[in-house]
């Protein structure tokens, strides 16, 4: 099978990013910033993004075989521009109730139109050699995509500010984020316009699609152990990935560092990704990708014990960046791999958007309960004791996540 274009790749990195930029990337570059200009506890705030996450599952089952029977740019460009129109809302700093309404809308236009569309047409730019290539340098091209977006909205919140961030009043740094929501908001526009003209495959259609999805085919998926390995490996490293929000406000409550500076730290985060994506990417199709996908792990359990410890503090810059890079090459390896160990685990190319639908359900439950569970932790225990508890959460997941992948390794490690 003919692999679509290079461009098709650069369009889906471009586009996979810059569905998640305004419900997840800001918030967790500007974590400071947000809960101050929202006005906002960690609690409070997490409970809105919680409802994205029951959106989401509901969507992830349904969304999947949407992309088995529909081409994806279609799909792609239409939760860009449904995305970028929340945009419009969430700048005028809604109230909570509003606030878990506009997280809900996010939660259908970038899983049920988008996410399975979006793993599926990775997967046929891959083929039979390249999986590891596709999956490393989408998600490094994410993350790269994700810390330009970051360096553009530091600028931005910067250049809108009249003075010194600790003088200004909350007008102020609500009237600078909001102009950084608007940009963004039109940057994801011009996106989608790209993807609805360019983002055309030469791949025959008729073997990447069906006409629909019955029972038959669910069972089908349902019977694989990788599909159920899977459900676990992508719970425990996205509970990781979630709790890489609250390395800036660490930064910012812990080291001490003000708005501007734990900004930075988020952003220097974000590029950590496309740092370790494409090398994943380059590398690890000449390697047993199962052995990758269980050493990040072991890397995010690791990271997580040099935080949770109470090692780290103002006085040890070194070994807290030292961490933040463990914990940061762990976290985006493994979402550079979980997926990518699709066809390893016998998983059939044409149903690749039902299987991603059904793993995701499970896989993606993160999104419901560790946003709440993290912002308990730091509301009820202010302070370092607050984000050592987040980080043996981490730690502890990841634990869990690394045997499931042992499993996975070998079970298909001579496949």
């Amino acid at each position: 099978m003919n692999k679509p274009a290079w461009y098709y790749l650069v369009l889906l990195i471009l586009a996979g990013e810059a569905v998640f930029i305004l419900p997840f990337v800001l918030p967790r570059i500007f974590r400071p910033t947000v809960l101050d200009v929202f006005e906002m506890t960690n609690l409070d705030y997490n409970l809105g993004v919680a409802i994205y996450g029951i959106i989401a599952m509901v969507s992830y089952p349904f969304g999947g075989p949407l992309a088995d029977r529909f081409p994806p740019r279609k799909l792609i460009a239409v939760a860009l521009w449904l995305t970028a129109l929340g945009g419009i809302l969430y700048a005028r700093y809604p109230d909570l109730d509003t606030l878990k309404v506009l997280y809900g809308y996010w939660g259908f236009t970038t899983i049920f139109l988008f996410w399975a569309p979006m793993i599926k047409a990775t997967r046929v730019w891959g083929g039979d050699t390249s999986q590891g290539k596709a999956f490393g340098l989408l998600d490094g091209g994410r993350g790269l995509t994700g810390a330009l977006f970051g360096v553009l909205g530091v600028f931005v919140f910067a250049a809108f500010l009249s003075s010194d961030v600790q003088e200004v009043t909350l007008a102020e740094r609500q009237n600078a984020f909001a102009y950084v929501i608007y940009v963004a908001s039109a940057i994801i526009v011009f996106i989608g316009i790209l993807v609805w003209l360019f983002m055309k495959s030469n791949v025959d259609e008729t073997k990447i699609l069906v006409d629909r999805i019955t029972a038959k085919e669910l069972k089908q998926v349902l019977k694989l152990p990788s599909v159920w390995l899977l459900m676990v490996i992508i719970l425990c490293s996205y509970v990781g990935y979630k709790i890489t929000d609250v390395i800036s406000q660490y930064a910012n409550e812990v080291m001490l560092y003000d708005q501007v500076k734990s900004a930075q730290v988020g952003t220097f985060l974000q590029f950590l990704r496309p740092t370790t994506g494409i090398l994943v990417g380059l590398l690890v199709d000449r390697f047993r990708i199962t052995f990758w996908l269980l050493s990040s792990l072991v890397f995010c359990v690791v990271g997580g014990i040099f935080f949770a410890t109470g090692v780290i503090g103002p006085s040890t810059t070194v070994l807290f960046f030292m961490s933040v890079v463990i914990i940061g090459v762990g976290v985006y390896a493994a979402r550079a791999l979980y997926f990518g160990v699709m066809r390893k685990g016998r998983i059939p190319l044409v149903l690749t958007g039902t299987a991603v639908g059904l793993i995701s359900l499970v896989g993606y439950t993160p999104d419901i309960f560790a946003g709440p569970a993290y912002g308990y932790f730091l509301d009820t225990y202010p302070g370092e004791q607050g984000h050592q508890y987040v980080f043996w959460m981490l730690a502890g997941f990841s634990a869990m996540g690394a045997i499931a992948a042992f499993i996975y390794f070998k079970l298909y490690n001579k496949n």
